[in-house]
């Protein structure tokens, strides 16, 4: 199913967040809009995976370090399987996301 096929819902789902760990935040197709990150500390990491499970075989966003009180804007990225959150160090974020039917 690409990305042309699917219907946004207009509303926000804010997926699992305030996460502090590993997650899947949303196991179905949608667009992730940004990333709130209200702590970070101890070498802290996050990558975020196109994966309604926990396989990191489709990289959406490469690790980043984020920095606490900052939010990263992502310019409405799609993934058609799910986003799944691998989170390292002391992180806690919230996700901004739309979730798609077809």
């Amino acid at each position: 199913m690409s990305s042309s096929n699917l219907r946004w819902n207009s509303r926000f789902s804010y997926g699992a967040g305030p996460i502090s760990a590993t997650a899947n935040i949303q196991p179905t197709p949608g667009i992730l809009h940004g990333v709130f990150v209200s702590a970070a500390s101890s070498t802290p990491t996050i990558t975020i995976y196109d994966s309604a499970t926990t396989t990191t075989s489709t990289t959406i966003i490469s690790v980043f370090t984020p920095v606490a009180g900052t939010y990263y804007p992502l310019g409405d990225l799609f993934f058609k399987n799910g986003c799944y959150v691998v989170i390292s160090g002391t992180v806690s974020a919230t996700f901004s996301t739309a979730t798609g039917t077809n």
